[in-house]
């Protein structure tokens, strides 16, 4: 996800030599331009070894100097990227949303959907859910809407990013999160006896996250709540097509 280092150096210095041009003579230009550019570059290889602190401390201060720069734009990227990594994900979100919104057609757009929809995902069990072994599926699915919605927007608009083959896999696995949550809530209806909203949840849970793997549960719970309600017609059709998209032997 890193931007091409030797590039990068040779676009800063240009952009920062641009930037000061206009407010300095030839001699402060070239002292100016060599200490930030040392300073991207300290910035840089702290995030590179790890040390995220240092890195946005003096990303954060150039940025402060030159508000409304190319350069600026560019920390941002920097910046979104080291807030993800140091566990700072509003940070990174909020960041890339500003980017996109200050700059709709840059050719980095596409990097700033795929941090904010990272920032947004959610990952595997916390602490105490593996401690206790508590199904993930069972809590409710905070942010993955919205890593659902800049994954897709990436995916739909920038096809050819590199960064849209691991969207799509993202957004499998947000789909299937979704849909699991979505029958958990029908099966505690539908146990508790409330057989209309569980067959609310369950169709709503087949028709918005349709091909998730969730998808043969929604049907199982659709069937039983029909047989509840005394709809044998529909629980049966229900069957039907449960059987003819997920036989015993799949």
């Amino acid at each position: 996800m890193r931007f091409d280092l030797r590039l990068f150096r040779l676009l800063f210095i240009a952009i920062v030599s641009i930037a000061l041009a206009a407010c300095a003579g030839n001699d402060e230009q070239r002292t100016e331009v060599q200490n930030i550019t040392e300073a991207y570059e300290e910035a840089q290889d702290s995030i590179a070894n790890g040390n995220y602190r240092k890195g946005i401390q003096i990303f954060e201060a150039i940025q402060a100097r030159y508000p409304f720069s190319d350069l600026s734009r560019q920390i941002t990227l920097e910046l979104m990227y080291a807030y993800y990594k140091s566990g700072q994900k509003e940070q990174a979100a909020e960041a890339a949303d500003t980017f996109m919104r200050e700059n709709p057609i840059h050719p980095r757009v596409d990097y700033a959907l795929y941090i904010q929809g990272l920032a947004y995902y959610e990952t595997g069990p916390d602490f105490l859910e593996r401690t206790f072994n508590k199904d993930v599926t069972q809590r409710p699915p905070k942010d993955v809407d919205r890593a659902y919605s800049s994954l897709r927007r990436l995916v739909e608009r920038y096809p050819a990013s590199e960064y849209a083959p691991d969207a799509e896999q993202r957004i499998i696995a947000i789909k299937n999160r979704l849909a699991d949550y979505e029958n958990h809530i029908a099966d505690y209806y539908l146990r508790r006896g409330a057989y209309v909203a569980a067959l609310n949840r369950a169709t709503q849970s087949l028709e918005q996250f349709n091909g998730a793997t969730g998808n043969e549960l929604s049907l199982q719970i659709m069937a039983e709540a029909y047989d509840k309600l005394g709809m044998d017609d529909l629980a049966a059709d229900t069957r039907r097509v449960l059987a003819a998209n997920f036989s015993s032997e799949d």
